[in-house]
């Protein structure tokens, strides 16, 4: 009988059950050195994973590039930007109505008398001939031409002007008011008296010039001041300068 017992034969069938196991696997050991070491893992610990893998399990942080106050920022500069480029571009959304402008045939119907009182009498107008400017606030300055004849105004008004805003016709003042006025043809310049329609009493008097290049004759015209500030007189022409109401 053999007394040399190996460590494994001796713990065989004292309820260690593992001693039977590791003597078999005793050969693998002293042949492949440590494979079923390294195939058991210690309790406890975890096995190494790639870092790709750890990455592909991450979730987003909770701070959202969508509540970033930075993102936002950008977005309302950008907002402010674009706003910007679309008033440069579209044209005459930044300009202000224009303070005066042509006055249409029916505003000047409605504001023109029929019958002008000039004096003591009340003179009959040729509304064709009507024209004037108004502004934002609905202040005319308009005019007419006054049918004379077989009146005693005959030879002396030749039209008739109604001012609802300061304004200066040939360096002469005028305050809102209905006026008249004629004219004498003296070579190239009409000498100009305008005259308060109510008591005749004289305001002043101005010269209008011939209006330089072709110009269509009228009877009365009163440009905007945005064309040629220009109260036309046939082919004459008086500037007029507006004030402050």
């Amino acid at each position: 009988m053999n007394l040399r017992l190996t460590r494994f034969e001796v713990l065989k069938g004292h309820g260690f059950s593992r001693a039977k196991e590791l003597g078999e696997r005793s050969p693998a050991l002293a042949a492949g050195g440590t494979a079923s070491v390294d195939e058991a893992i210690p309790q406890g610990l975890k096995p190494y994973a790639p870092f790709r893998r750890l990455a592909a399990r991450l979730k987003p942080c909770p701070f959202k590039a969508s509540h970033s106050p930075f993102k936002a920022f950008r977005s309302t500069g950008r907002a402010i930007a674009c706003a910007a480029l679309l008033l440069l571009l579209t044209p005459g959304a930044h300009a202000q109505k224009p303070a005066w402008r042509q006055a249409t045939d029916a505003e000047l119907a409605s504001l023109l008398p029929a019958r002008a009182p000039v004096e003591k009498e009340h003179i009959e107008t040729e509304m064709r001939t009507a024209s004037g400017i108004v502004n934002r606030h609905g202040h005319y300055i308009a005019g007419v031409v006054l049918i004379t004849a077989g009146y005693s105004a005959d030879g002396k008004y030749s039209h008739y002007l109604v001012v609802q805003s300061p304004v200066k016709i040939g360096g002469i003042a005028f305050k809102p008011g209905e006026y008249v006025f004629g004219y004498v043809h003296t070579g190239d310049v009409l000498s100009v008296h305008f005259n308060e329609a109510a008591t005749g009493a004289l305001v002043g008097t101005a010269d209008a010039h011939r209006i330089a290049g072709s110009s269509r004759v009228e009877s009365l015209r009163i440009w905007p001041p945005g064309d040629k500030a220009l109260i036309q007189i046939g082919r004459f022409g008086i500037p007029y300068e507006l004030g402050e109401e």
